[in-house]
């Protein structure tokens, strides 16, 4: 008998300070984080990289979840010796050989959803990106660093509140952010739906 393979039903991506300091209990609540995020049914994606990302990977792996990440180097080689980069926890990775900063745009583009915690400059970055995006967008508040500061970007950027949801609990914050997926999916079937049909009717038109 052949076993039943379970498919992930999103992908979340987990963000956040590769090293540096965060609040105390950064690290426990990233690993929750990823204990959550597999056992909501959903994969684990990250920048195949330390810290925060790191271990919500291994809280994933520990609740049986499908965990991906996606590198800046060209190669494992690459991956272990230029960038000194971990390969475990992760049961896929890809190499995209675009540095930091275009493994970033094509780590928040493969995801449904992306969680922030903590962080540095380079999680600014991603957090730019899944905002220009319409990402559905998770803060772990609480963790330090950028995290913290997002409600005032926001302020000051005056470009709106985004798909945005905020909490302090790994749990109830996943929960919010499958919502969010959710209704953002819903929104964009029937958009597709209208799309279909006034493409149906004029091609309809068409042939007459």
């Amino acid at each position: 008998m052949k076993n039943k393979i379970t498919i992930p039903k999103y992908k979340i991506c987990i963000s956040g300070s590769a090293r540096g300091r965060c609040s105390v209990n950064a690290i426990e609540l990233a690993k929750e984080l990823g204990r959550q995020v597999a056992l909501h049914n959903c994969a684990l994606v990250n920048g195949a990289t330390t810290g925060i990302p790191y271990m919500a990977a291994l809280g994933a792996k520990s609740a049986g979840g499908l965990t991906v990440g996606i590198s800046p180097a060209a190669s494992k080689r690459e991956h272990i010796r230029k960038y000194q980069l971990p390969t475990d926890h992760l049961d896929l990775i890809m190499y995209t050989g675009f540095d930091y900063s275009g493994r970033n745009l094509l780590l928040i583009r493969a995801t449904d959803a992306i969680v922030f915690v903590c962080g540095r400059i380079g999680t600014l970055n991603e957090f730019t990106i899944a905002f220009e995006d319409r990402k559905p967008i998770g803060i772990l508040t609480g963790t330090g660093g950028i995290s913290q500061e997002i409600r005032h970007i926001l302020a000051v950027a005056k470009r709106g509140r985004g798909r945005i949801v905020y909490d302090h609990d790994p749990k109830r914050l996943i929960e919010k952010l499958i919502e969010v997926i959710e209704q953002k999916e819903k929104v964009e079937t029937k958009l597709e739906r209208r799309l279909q049909l006034k493409l149906s009717r004029k091609a309809k038109k068409a042939v007459r």
